[in-house]
């Protein structure tokens, strides 16, 4: 059933067609401003990845892939849900070192996701991966990654400014670190969301930290599965959007398992049984390089830089009737 809620009064600043030259332009200007910010190399990514391997993202742990059989290999194969594991694997592959790091386009296909405002069963991201010193394996390290993208994104902004009159969104530069668990502390009867929300708020630009991690009400902020961030040093970024009237998350992310991190984060998810996967057991014996990566939601993006209030005017779906009803009786043209 459809969630969206389109805000009244809600008029897009650009029609359909410079709809879609903005978001070119959002892609090519963001790419090559944070290829630059953290050293990055564009490499090709596959759509889909057999399931054996153990490379594919199980993200929360209860979404299903979408999985099909090949005739020729008599194997299973999923399209990713990311490819947070996968550029670990490529980074060792091709012989990237400490500093280096690579990006590419990821398309997937979520079937289980909700649909709303901000979520279409359609993902479309960047993902990045750079290989890291066990020094770098530090908060500091992560904060500072954080800002480099905000100022990719904020060199974006300013280009899109630019060149289309009208168009504005207020990113700010200056970025809020709080943790899941201090973000409870500060509201201890909100939900997740809503302390998200309340917090971003006042302080547009936030980095959530330490996702997935247990709090001391014994919940959880948010899931994460155990064998990728470090939930000691990951987090989401976040950023306020006037439109909706609420925290808009752009990118998860986090410095990634080690060894010590991943065994124990196996035991405390309940999954020791993929220990014995490809990419489990070259990552225990210490054969995959530390890395620090994430994706960074290009619709999200576009979203936030054009002042959107649905994903559907950024990115080509399938969308349910009530949502498709919706946009018709605000004049908003899904792509």
């Amino acid at each position: 059933m459809s969630k969206t809620r389109i805000p009244e009064g809600y008029q897009p600043q650009l029609d359909l067609y410079r709809t879609q030259d903005a978001i070119a332009l959002i892609k090519r200007t963001f790419e090559d401003s944070l290829s630059m910010a953290l050293n990055l190399k564009r490499v090709s990514a596959p759509l889909f990845v057999e399931a054996a391997t153990g490379l594919n993202d199980d993200l929360n742990g209860v979404e299903r892939p979408v999985s099909f059989d090949i005739k020729e290999t008599g194997t299973d194969a999923q399209v990713v849900h990311s490819l947070a594991k996968w550029k670990r694997m490529a980074l060792h592959r091709y012989g990237f070192r400490p500093g280096e790091g690579l990006y590419t386009d990821m398309n997937a296909i979520r079937r289980d996701e909700e649909m709303d405002n901000l979520h279409s069963i359609y993902v479309d991201q960047w993902d990045w991966e750079k290989v890291i010193t066990p020094e770098q394996r530090t908060i500091a390290y992560l904060t500072d990654a954080v800002r480099r993208i905000i100022d990719a994104i904020s060199i974006t902004r300013d280009v899109l400014t630019c060149r289309y009159e009208g168009v504005s969104s207020d990113i700010d530069r200056n970025i809020a670190v709080i943790s899941t668990q201090e973000l409870e502390d500060l509201y201890p009867s909100l939900s997740p969301r809503e302390r998200e929300d309340r917090f971003v708020r006042e302080h547009r630009t936030t980095f959530l930290t330490q996702v997935g991690k247990k709090l001391r009400s014994g919940t959880r902020h948010d899931g994460r599965a155990p064998d990728y961030d470090d939930w000691e040093l990951n987090g989401d970024i976040l950023l306020w959007s006037d439109v909706l009237d609420r925290a808009i998350e752009i990118s998860s992310m986090g410095i990634r398992v080690s060894p010590e991190s991943l065994d124990r984060q196996l035991t405390e998810a309940g999954c020791d049984d993929r220990r014995t996967l490809d990419f489990h057991r070259a990552l225990l014996a210490g054969e995959l390089p530390l890395t620090i990566g994430g994706g960074i939601g290009q619709s999200r993006l576009c979203m936030a830089l054009l002042g959107k209030a649905h994903i559907g005017e950024v990115q080509a779906s399938v969308w349910d009737e009530e949502t498709r009803a919706a946009c018709v009786r605000a004049g908003i043209e899904l792509l």
